[in-house]
């Protein structure tokens, strides 16, 4: 198969445990992209957040594209132009916030370059803002601040007890929200049908390719849906493992090069 598009979640895929795309990762993705193919960075992350990742890699200069918010938004890394939005309904934010309290964790959402919570002092909230590079502003009225329109809300505590919260979310706005976890301790609420490969199938209309065309390469349960939809699903080896069970292969892990080893074998030595 001639690949044309390769997908790639960041945290756990395409950089190491470092935060780091090494060497040898950047140099098979320089060269992927020299022979045409389009790369596009699938996170949950916020735009802001991807955006230095997009630059690293020249995105802007190959035609590239940014799929943030677990699929919420996509742009063009070239043009900036919005290729899909989708953003939660109005009333949203502030019944998840009182979900929040019900259950007794802390809440997150995004504006412009700042991270909005109620809570600061928050070791995930911290998290976060150091993945992305984003300040944090805590607002004590969280509801009545939060009156614009809101791509995504991610609910932060401990992964066994937030893998508890996770199905009472689900029982409770489920049939209007989609609600999943891109690490044990984020919860993300997003639109409904929001997902990575939802998004990806919006794009590759947009592209005119088919999805036999694309490589995806994720580690997440966020990045589970992608896999299954993609020609060839790639998980990492460090992957979850309801993640690895969807793949067509397992690679080796971010911290072994898995992207560079997948982009040489699948692209580069066609």
């Amino acid at each position: 198969m001639d690949y044309k598009l390769l997908v790639l979640d960041i945290d756990g895929t395409l950089t190491n445990s470092k935060k780091e795309i090494t060497p040898r990762v950047f140099d098979a993705l320089k060269k992927a992209q020299e022979k045409g193919v389009k790369i596009v960075l699938a996170s949950g992350r916020p735009t802001y957040g991807i955006v230095p990742v997009a630059k690293q890699l020249e995105l802007e200069k190959n035609g590239g594209y940014i799929l943030s918010f677990n699929g919420g938004k996509i742009i063009n890394a070239e043009t900036n132009e919005v290729i899909y939005q989708k953003t939660l309904p109005e009333e949203m934010p502030a019944l998840l916030y009182d979900l929040a309290q019900e259950y007794k964790v802390n809440i997150m959402t995004y504006l412009d370059e700042t991270i909005i919570t109620p809570k600061a002092e928050d070791k995930y909230v911290e998290i976060e803002s150091r993945i992305n590079k984003m300040q944090v502003r805590q607002v004590e009225d969280f509801k009545s601040f939060v009156n614009f329109p809101v791509t995504k809300c991610l609910m932060v505590e401990d992964g066994d007890y937030l893998a508890g919260v996770e199905q009472k979310v689900k029982a409770r706005v489920g049939e209007t929200l989609s609600v999943l976890r891109s690490e044990p301790f984020f919860l993300e609420v997003m639109p409904k049908n929001i997902d990575k490969a939802y998004s990806l199938g919006k794009l590759l209309e947009h592209m005119g390719l088919t999805k036999e065309e694309m490589i995806a390469c994720g580690d997440g349960f966020n990045d589970r849906s992608m896999i299954e939809f993609a020609g060839l699903g790639v998980a990492m080896a460090n992957a979850q493992e309801p993640v690895k069970a969807v793949a067509d292969l397992v690679t080796v892990s971010n911290d072994e090069d898995g992207v560079a080893v997948v982009v040489e074998e699948y692209i580069l030595n066609k």
